[in-house]
């Protein structure tokens, strides 16, 4: 069965291919442009093509018609040294604008250029990483989307509480690569005295040490895992997600995705919701509109997802109240 966000994308897409030859009017007359994206996933990744198709449909609703009056060139791929190398060959092509996924694509990105305008999706704190100058007038050559703000980690912890009231230790699995990965991980630890628990660290270096990092932090009781905002988490969602199964291990994940994929339960921003958003930015840029006059933009839209399947799996039984506030219930 397809999952429903691929069943999205496809009922985006094909939306978008019908829509296309007749949006082709409303830019005739103008040079073809050309855009560029770089994803930190791969492009056979469900959650990859869900973004994009979101993103493909935005720019159909401002007038674009891919193929006739705009030309899209794909990077994919986690991997450092490739998000490196696909930068210099995007920035190479002298594209009109790049959309980029998550802090190293955009690190990356202004590397390589500081002309080039960039819209990006899913960073968090891009004054703090150097990004852009402030929210209000980033001032370079980039804007975009926040993820979410560091802080937003402390209510996993919380939320693991609440779900498993029982737990006394909790792994926190990040990417030391990411440098969002010791603010988030920061966070959580302002507030695990109070809740009572102790934190271990799993580093998300490959699917070998993480499969050996649950495995040995798992061989103690009263344990649950927090899977920190990485796209290193996002490329082993499923090994993360069948490892929490394998040791019965209560875990909360930053994204709707890893819930829709067997996760126990989520809190996080809606990230295709962004680059559904990213399409209007990109669209005031084609026309003619600075990276450095439009205002970064925080997260409108955050889901608490939580799937009852997994939950009876684990023998769990979730508080009615927190699946009174839940938007979406996997059953």
């Amino acid at each position: 069965m397809l999952d429903p966000r691929r069943r999205r994308f496809l009922t985006l897409l094909g939306g978008a291919v019908v829509a296309w030859p007749l949006a082709a009017g409303a830019q005739q007359g103008g040079r073809m442009r050309r855009i560029g994206v770089l994803m930190n996933l791969s492009s056979d990744d469900p959650e990859a093509q869900t973004r994009i198709g979101a993103f493909l449909q935005g720019l159909q609703e401002f007038g674009w018609a891919i193929g006739r009056t705009l030309r899209v060139e794909y990077r994919w791929g986690a991997d450092a040294d490739r998000v490196r190398k696909s930068a210099a060959e995007l920035v190479a092509l002298a594209p009109d604008v790049i959309v980029a996924n998550a802090p190293p694509s955009v690190i990356a990105l202004q590397r390589e250029s500081r002309g080039v305008p960039i819209v990006f999706a899913a960073v968090t704190d891009p004054v703090g990483m150097g990004i852009v100058q402030s929210l209000a007038r980033p001032g370079g050559n980039a804007t975009g989307f926040t993820s979410a703000e560091f802080g937003l980690s402390a209510k996993w912890l919380e939320l693991l509480k609440d779900i498993a009231p029982g737990v006394k230790r909790v792994a926190v699995l990040r990417d030391p690569g990411n440098p969002g990965a010791m603010p988030q991980f920061a966070a959580i630890q302002t507030v695990a005295p109070m809740l009572g628990v102790e934190l271990d660290v799993v580093d998300l270096a490959g699917a070998g040490e993480i499969e050996r990092g649950i495995d040995a932090f798992a061989r103690t009781a009263n344990g649950g895992l927090i899977v920190t905002r990485t796209s290193e988490a996002i490329t082993h969602r499923d090994l993360i997600i069948a490892l929490a199964a394998r040791h019965r291990l209560p875990a909360v994940y930053p994204l709707r995705l890893f819930v829709s994929g067997g996760g126990l339960i989520s809190y996080g921003p809606d990230i295709v919701d962004q680059y559904r958003r990213a399409a209007g930015y990109v669209d005031r840029i084609l026309k003619g509109e600075k990276p450095a006059d439009l205002p970064v933009q925080q997260p409108t839209k955050f889901e608490l997802v939580i799937n009852l399947k997994t939950a009876n799996a684990l023998g769990m039984e979730i508080p009615p109240t927190l699946l009174a506030r839940a938007d979406e219930v996997i059953e």
